[in-house]
């Protein structure tokens, strides 16, 4: 007889689950007790690294306290027996999911290392390119036009160069987002967990676009690279037209 969606184990009922389920366990099983408001179970377990193998259900067919048994041998054995692969499989999905969440936050801080490091030295650089290029708009450029489109080259190469860096991490981050891309814990939520929730506001593309050579304008959420590479093309456009403008190109 199915047992359908909901149904009831009475407290004598448990006891008996539990002596016969104990030997099937996890390790790291601390607490069984009724979820508030008497609706199913809760386990309570001493914290997962992630870096111990996945819990799996055990088999427990051919035990003789949980082995199947028909209805018609027995009904009562047969809807204890039933009630217990039941309660045992919900053990092992919530220890599923509590090792899934401690694995994916033990990837993302096997990868992330410097990457605030990496991310603090693009801002700083960016900052010091926006800075190199206001200045090419000021009356005092235009006696050192030269020497400072030179400096302008060079607050671009080191942005770049740090953009390369930071993407370096971003791309093993997308990564580890991409093994756990069916995890309950969001991203935002995993990367707090893992003790970075400034990460959030990181761009970290999707994995597969660090192997891309190609973008659309349309394209979003764009490597770092990328998006200083448009920014330097914006940029070498605009000194290239006032060039021209002024007549101060040269071949």
């Amino acid at each position: 007889m199915p047992l359908g969606d909901s149904f009831q184990i009475t407290a004598t009922e448990l006891e008996d689950i539990f002596s016969r389920l104990r030997p099937y366990f996890p390790e790291n099983l601390t607490k069984i007790e009724p979820r508030p408001g008497g609706y199913g179970l809760r386990f309570t377990f001493t914290p997962f690294t992630g870096r111990e193998e996945e819990p799996h259900q055990p088999f427990t067919h051919n035990d003789p306290q949980l082995g199947y048994i028909s209805e018609s041998e027995n009904e009562a054995e047969h809807l204890l027996r039933e009630k217990a692969r039941v309660v045992l499989a919900d053990l092992y999905r919530a220890a599923r999911q509590e090792w899934q969440e401690a694995a994916y936050i033990a990837d993302l801080k096997a990868v992330i290392r410097d990457a605030p490091a990496r991310w603090k030295t693009y801002q700083h650089e960016l900052k010091a390119l926006g800075s190199a290029y206001d200045y090419l708009r000021t009356p005092e450029a235009a006696r050192e036009w030269p020497s400072a489109v030179s400096r302008l080259i060079d607050a671009q190469d080191r942005t770049k160069a740090a953009a390369v860096a930071f993407d370096q991490r971003a791309r093993e981050i997308a990564q580890v987002h991409d093994t756990h891309i069916y995890a309950e814990l969001g991203q935002d939520a995993a990367l707090k967990a893992a003790g970075y929730p400034e990460a959030k506001d990181w761009p970290i593309a999707d994995a597969r676009d660090y192997d891309r050579d190609h973008f659309n304008a349309w394209d979003s959420v764009l490597p770092l690279a990328e998006q200083a590479r448009r920014l330097i093309e914006q940029q070498e456009a605009h000194v290239a037209k006032v060039a021209r403008l002024s007549g101060t190109a040269t071949d």
